[in-house]
């Protein structure tokens, strides 16, 4: 398959069409019986093999029609695909060069020739193989453009041009600048369109990969509704993976003895083999979540993952405090995740937070409970107001439990702080981490989530 089709292909799933390897292929083949000459034949052939539905056509067509912009079709003059697969070779000096013929001429060839030539076709097909080794598919941003634009403009040759340009005399030093300025508009040309063609669909991207990383306190409501289907995205994978872990350990090793005696009747010929099998304990978490009001975005998204691999980890047991603790399990159960977490914000949310009163509730309500296949995650900034931040209810907590994980959604630099306790909080836990974006909490949740095997 030729570069040119191999970045179409990546055009065309820019555009949201799903293309396959297979599909790739095909339209490799199809390519190399159609070749580019008749322009509205390869349009139609590669939309039979490349588009499935009514709107993947419309897309195609979209997508052909920028990628295979109409006058660069021109400069196309070849019956094989191989033709236009870019050799390093063929640049020297700044000279582009499309074909074999045209490596024969390639010392003489300069981008001044080309330019005063006036053959537009040429110099397009120049252009786009310059854009090629540049690199310019993988533009992403609108800003980016004049770094494209640059690049292009040096493995042209932009730099012996413009000597030219000052080597030559009055009349035609004017001649040249107007070129030159046709050139650069050319290559703009060429970038916006690369632009519009990569970079069509590609937001939703780009904007998830922003909300990852961003602090939890600093999403906005207007984000809400992205995040939740982000969490559920990030969820989906982690239980696909962790399932097929699981699965695999729950097999366990081959049992020789058994397989043998099983297969006697086979005259000892392995066709029933027998596996070890492992008894996986699964795990229980009991999530406390601090919703007052500095770390309450950090609790919503934990808890929308906690309840969205419900699948991997069925026994979650939510608690939500401010300055009293409550179980909120049971509002999991009887409504969706989202409005279970929205009723619970509204019901002990945003009052002055007491680790202490709410530690001591917590080990008077689950400390019965707690066994050793326990994890017991508590997110909070540790800040108790200046009051007892009950470690003593904590230290007991983590006698019974498997382990204590506390996150923080504060930075590192601020623990300790004012009324904050996390040293003292930090010595009765097993794990103390910062949790700033839905990647920590997706790398926390994926180490739970690992215990099962």
């Amino acid at each position: 398959m030729t570069q040119v089709l191999i970045e179409f292909v990546r055009a065309l799933r820019a555009s949201n069409i799903n293309v396959s390897t297979a599909e790739s292929l095909d339209a490799a083949a199809t390519v190399d019986v159609i070749g580019f000459k008749d322009r509205g034949l390869l349009k139609e052939s590669l939309s039979q093999v490349l588009a499935k539905s009514s709107e993947d056509k419309q897309r195609f067509s979209d997508c052909f029609d920028r990628y295979f912009f109409a006058e660069d079709m021109k400069g196309i003059n070849v019956s094989s695909s191989d033709a236009l697969v870019v050799d390093d070779s063929a640049f020297n000096d700044g000279n582009i060069v499309t074909t074999e013929a045209d490596v024969e001429s390639a010392n003489t060839s300069t981008l001044t020739n080309m330019v005063t030539n006036e053959n537009r076709a040429e110099l397009q097909m120049a252009v786009a193989n310059a854009a090629r080794e540049a690199g310019v598919a993988n533009i992403r941003l609108f800003t980016q453009r004049g770094m494209y634009m640059r690049r292009i403009l040096e493995i042209l040759g932009i730099e012996a041009f413009e000597d030219d340009i000052g080597n030559s005399d009055a009349a035609d030093r004017l001649l040249l600048s107007d070129l030159r300025v046709q050139l650069i508009a050319e290559v703009r040309d060429h970038v916006e369109r690369q632009l519009v063609l990569y970079t069509a669909n590609t937001w939703p991207d780009l904007r998830e990969e922003i909300l990852q990383q961003v602090p939890l306190s600093a999403v906005e409501v207007r984000d809400f509704k992205f995040m939740q289907g982000l969490v559920r995205k990030l969820a989906k994978r982690l239980v696909a993976l962790h399932r097929r872990r699981k699965k695999i350990a729950r097999r366990g090793h081959l049992d020789v003895r058994q397989t043998i005696r099983r297969n006697i009747e086979y005259d000892g010929l392995m066709f029933d083999t027998v596996w070890k099998r492992k008894k996986i304990d699964r795990p229980k978490v009991v999530a406390v979540c601090d919703v007052s009001g500095s770390v309450a975005n950090a609790a919503r998204f934990l808890l929308l993952f906690l309840y969205s691999v419900t699948e991997v980890l069925p026994k979650v047991r939510a608690f939500a405090f401010s300055n009293q603790m409550a179980e909120i399990t049971d509002l999991f159960q009887s409504a969706s995740a989202e409005d279970a977490i929205n009723d619970a914000f509204h019901k002990y949310g945003w009052g002055s937070t007491d680790y202490g009163h709410a530690l001591s509730d917590l080990e008077a309500t689950v400390l019965d409970d707690i066994d050793h296949r326990t994890t017991v995650l508590i997110l909070g900034d540790g800040r108790s107001n200046y009051s007892d931040p009950g470690v003593g209810h904590l230290r007991r907590i983590r006698e019974r439990a498997r382990r204590v994980l506390w996150l923080n959604p504060e930075p590192r630099a601020f623990w300790d702080s004012g009324d904050s306790e996390m040293r003292r909080l930090g010595s009765a836990c097993d794990r103390v981490d910062p949790c700033r974006s839905i990647q920590d909490l997706e790398r926390l949740v994926s180490e739970i989530m690992r215990t099962v095997v």
